[in-house]
């Protein structure tokens, strides 16, 4: 699983499952908690989901001009197997007071100062997606302690949105009856322009609003770009498709361009959030250079663009198709 931070991870040998605590307070919080993550998992239902996580700048490098942060290519997208308990089981047990709108977080890392009272990351999400069924609490990635550096040993996972609302090594949650304004909640950070702009664009913070949902997006994962394939035999062609809080619906392949597509086989997600895999077989009407273009549908009728949409100062939400060349011999 792809590795991101805003700040620097804590030291490993501070992070110790037996002693570890999850404070849940904030002003809408009726009756502030510490748990410890023995209480946790004593006391709440255990879940189990995958859960699609992709950071928000995930294709930034494909933008022109280039935009701010890291040129991520593709990479940046998983979908493990997350246990824990659900946040809304939690929130609930400690009281949620009518004027409740958001959650934020906090964790152990260290802001990049080494200045102990700066976050290095602390943002949130609404009351509505902090309390769906799949927002969980989590200390198990693949049925195994979460790695260090994915969050050990407790993390937040909000499936579908960008992965920074998903705050790693966690020990505070708070129950705001405001937006959350911790690091990294204001704008340009996890943020894109309220209108359409033109590429280069300078755009004043107050004209720009926080990422939610992410939109929908496919990967080819098999074969690699740049094959060599026999014309004699059909080519074997599989991915990945997601679409934020959304469901895919439907998957094409492209060998021409984009001028006709192909609908591929897609595959059920094996629960909601979680990421749905495709295949596609092919023949090629002659020999010679072609690209496999992947394009998927959400149930909401929205499509992947053929180019890179929507720039943006920080280079986030590239849905653009992907692509891989092959060389028909």
């Amino acid at each position: 699983m792809f590795v991101r931070n805003n700040g620097l991870p804590p030291e490993l040998k501070d992070l110790d499952s037996e002693t570890w605590t999850l404070e849940i307070a904030g002003e809408s919080c009726v009756t502030p908690t510490t748990f410890t993550l023995a209480e946790l998992k004593s006391r709440f239902k255990h879940y189990t989901y995958q859960l699609t996580l992709e950071c928000g700048g995930n294709g930034r490098s494909e933008f022109t001009p280039a935009a701010s942060g890291n040129q991520w290519s593709t990479g940046a997208v998983a979908c493990p197997t997350f246990t824990g308990v659900r946040l809304r089981d939690v929130l609930e047990a400690c009281g949620i007071k009518d004027d409740a709108v958001y959650i934020g977080y906090y964790a152990a890392d260290v802001h990049l100062s080494r200045d102990p009272s700066k976050q290095a990351i602390s943002r949130g999400v609404p009351m509505s997606k902090a309390l769906e069924d799949e927002t969980l609490i989590a200390w198990a990635m693949n049925d195994e302690d979460i790695p260090y550096l994915n969050g050990y040993p407790l993390r937040l996972v909000c499936g579908g949105w960008p992965a920074s609302t998903s705050g790693k090594w966690l020990n505070k949650i708070v129950i705001r009856n405001k937006i959350h304004d911790g690091n990294k909640m204001a704008p340009p950070a996890y943020s894109v322009p309220k209108y359409p702009v033109a590429p280069g664009t300078k755009v004043p913070n107050e004209d720009m609003e926080i990422i939610g949902s992410m939109p929908v997006k496919s990967l080819i994962t098999f074969p690699k770009t740049g094959i060599s394939h026999q014309f004699s035999k059909p080519l074997t062609v599989r991915g990945h498709a997601w679409a934020g809080d959304l469901e895919v619906s439907e998957m094409y392949v492209s060998i021409d361009f984009g001028v006709t597509w192909q609908k591929a086989q897609l595959r059920a997600p094996v629960n909601r959030l979680a990421w749905q895999h495709w295949t596609s077989e092919l023949t090629f009407p002659e020999k010679g250079y072609y690209e496999v273009w992947a394009r998927a549908v959400d149930n909401e009728g929205k499509s992947q663009p053929m180019v890179v949409a929507g720039w943006n100062p920080k280079g986030y939400l590239n849905n653009a198709c992907h692509r891989i060349a092959v060389q028909i011999v």
